[in-house]
């Protein structure tokens, strides 16, 4: 079973960073083969959605041709957060108001004692205490063991698709807005049961080798541009056994930001907009491209060397 904190944490959400991540992974040279892009069309314009890992290596990079003639093609970018919003030294302490309790519980309070356990016998080994962890949520620890572990494979945020894409459009002059604020995205995290935390939690500490495997695994499938893959294993998945996780961060995302979506093509006339989302906001039936294509609106994959999709 795939790790659903893998899967929210590199796919679904786009946090600020606290600092740049120096990768450590010698590069392999190897670019993307197929990027996760398609192209939205009315009789005016056009919108592509483009599918992001966020985090990333150095050999990830130069990106597919596909993906430059897309930047070049569009007026203006769409990200999930406007990028001026995470430089702004507020959104550290919107995500630091968000990580901790509000309701008089603490970790120990609503982990339960077998993941407890483990959660200190992994922190203590690295000097650390459990104690320190008390006032912050399940979903914020989990999400810094994770980022633990794909900085030491040598993945990093600074090098996210969408910081990339975000520094471009900077460079280039082009108009960069955001799909939602960071206090939404942290509201939605929030809100998810804490038994769904605990349960992504516990599945990470009980083998991180296998997150680290599963890692492996979805960024190999991200590379190949793999849509059957990634809606088998982490979407869908991630419906089936936390579906409430699902709901939140991913079904009721989606349904806010397909209007904005829409709002491109029909005031933006022969203005074309590069949308960059986390990757599972494409896929399956909850999916923008499924609910674009549900529209009327003509949808094609933007790959030069797939065959099908």
């Amino acid at each position: 079973m795939k790790s659903r904190l893998l899967a929210l944490a590199l796919c679904a959400l786009l946090l600020p960073a606290a600092h740049a991540d120096q990768p450590t992974a010698t590069a392999r040279n190897q670019a993307i083969k197929r990027p996760l892009l398609w192209k939205v069309s009315d009789a005016d314009n056009s919108v592509y959605l483009l599918g992001s890992f966020h985090l990333l290596k150095p050999d990830d990079y130069p990106l597919p041709v596909e993906v430059d003639r897309a930047f070049d093609d569009s007026a203006s970018l769409l990200f999930e957060v406007d990028p001026a919003a995470l430089t702004s030294p507020d959104a550290m302490a919107v995500m630091q108001k968000y990580m901790a309790y509000e309701d008089g519980k603490s970790l120990s309070t609503v982990l339960p004692k077998a993941t407890l356990e483990k959660l200190s016998t992994l922190v203590s080994a690295g000097g650390g205490s459990v104690q320190a962890l008390e006032h912050s949520e399940p979903w914020a620890v989990s999400l810094g063991l994770v980022l633990g572990v794909t900085r030491a494979m040598g993945f990093s945020q600074e090098l996210g698709l969408d910081r990339k894409l975000m520094a471009r459009a900077s460079e280039a002059g082009k108009p960069a807005a955001g799909l939602e604020t960071v206090e939404d995205q942290m509201r939605a995290m929030d809100a998810v049961p804490y038994a769904e935390q605990a349960q992504g939690m516990h599945e990470f500490l009980s083998d991180p080798q296998k997150a680290v495997r599963q890692m492996n695994d979805m960024h190999a499938w991200w590379r190949a541009g793999d849509v059957a893959k990634l809606d088998s294993e982490m979407r869908a998945e991630m419906a089936q056994k936390t579906p409430e996780s699902y709901r939140l961060l991913d079904v009721e995302r989606n349904r806010a930001w397909l209007p904005q979506v829409e709002k491109r093509l029909s005031e933006s006339k022969k203005d074309n907009t590069l949308v960059v989302v986390g990757s599972l906001h494409l896929l399956g039936s909850d999916g923008l491209v499924e609910q674009l294509k549900a529209k009327g609106y003509t949808v094609e994959r933007i790959c030069d060397s797939c065959r099908t999709d």
